[in-house]
Order: structure tokens, then C-alpha cells, then sequence
């Protein structure tokens, strides 16, 4: 009797775990292939997997990252990385672009190609963007922010309100002699931080 009500239980709950398993397969297996563009569907796929693994909890906050949140993390490890001054005005430089609707990641980048984060400038220039460096002169600042507060509106005038937004477009007059390698170069910078 007790080997009899040994199997049955066992049975029982090994027909209840199976049929849970089913019900939650199927039901995921559903919301995995709602036809989506195949980015959208690729995300509704990593929140089904990360749903599966970590079950919701009653009570329990959720939230969603935006990439956008994550950029000043990016590039702060970006900029430590490569071990630049402008790492302590990281901040600073987020937000002053942000206020011009500028990516931060294109500031970066500018400064990468032209000082190699700010490692290779005239002395006491704070001028990692090569702005206002030509046959006549260089351009200097009293501050790293005095620089990007400077580098930011003229961006924003100069270029973007002229609709020129991309490295290639803004070539044309920020260095307008490049033969193409400076927007590759400020491009592939970019795509280091997504």
C-alpha cells in the first residue's frame, strides 16, 4: 500500500509539473513569434528568455533601461579606457550636448580623431576638438568645460542647424581637406560606444 501510494503521488506530480511546463512553453512560445520587425522581435524574445529565468513577483518593482540612460556610463568607460583628462568632465560634457540635442558619443568621438582624448593638444589649450585650429592660429580655453561649451553651441549653429548631423556631412567644413579618413575615423569612434 505504501509502495502504491509512493507511485501515485510521484504520478501525480510528475503529470503537474508537465503540465505546467506545457502551459508556459506554449504560452511563451506564442509571445516569442507575434510577427515584429526583427529588431522589436529579437527584444520581445530577450524579455520572454528573461521573463522565463526570473519570474515576476507580486509587489516586485520592474523597470526598463533606455540606452539613452546608459550613454554617460559609456562614455565614462570609454574615457577611462583610453585614460583621458576629460574623464573628471564626463558629466559635464553630457549634458552640455544633450542641452543642443547633440549625442555626447559625437563630441567623443570628434575628440578622439583630432586629440586622442585630449592626449595630444597645443599646451594649456584644453582644446581636444581642434576647434578654431588653423594656418592662423589656435584657438585656446581656460577649461575643459570653457571647451566644450564652445565646441557644443558651434556644433549646434554651425552644423546641425545647417542640417549637417553626420561625420560625413560635417567633414565638409570641419576639415574640409580629409579625404574621407576623419568621418570613417569619428564614425567608427561612435560605434565603439553603442
Amino acid at each position: 500500500m505504501k509502495r502504491l501510494s509512493l507511485v501515485l503521488g510521484w504520478w501525480l506530480t510528475a503529470n503537474l509539473v508537465l503540465a505546467i511546463s506545457l502551459m508556459s512553453y506554449f504560452k511563451l512560445n506564442r509571445l516569442a513569434t507575434v510577427s515584429l520587425r526583427p529588431q522589436a522581435n529579437r527584444l520581445v524574445t530577450e524579455a520572454v528568455s528573461s521573463h522565463a529565468v526570473n519570474p515576476q513577483v507580486l509587489g516586485a518593482l520592474s523597470y526598463q533601461v533606455k540606452t539613452e540612460d546608459a550613454v554617460p556610463e559609456i562614455i565614462k568607460a570609454y574615457l577611462a579606457k583610453y585614460n583621458s583628462p576629460l574623464l573628471p568632465h564626463a558629466d559635464y560634457l553630457v549634458n552640455a550636448a544633450r542641452s543642443y540635442r547633440i549625442d555626447p558619443r559625437l563630441l567623443v568621438a570628434i575628440a578622439q580623431q583630432e586629440s586622442n582624448l585630449c592626449k595630444k593638444i597645443p599646451d594649456d589649450s584644453f582644446n581636444c576638438w581642434g576647434w578654431g585650429i588653423h594656418s592662423r592660429g589656435t584657438l585656446g580655453f581656460a577649461s575643459y568645460e570653457e571647451a566644450i561649451d564652445a565646441v557644443v553651441k558651434g556644433l549646434a549653429k554651425n552644423y546641425f542647424g545647417e542640417g549637417l548631423t553626420t561625420p560625413e556631412a560635417i567633414m565638409g567644413i570641419y576639415t574640409p581637406l580629409s579625404d574621407g579618413s576623419w568621418a570613417r575615423g569619428v564614425q567608427q569612434f561612435i560605434d565603439q560606444m553603442k
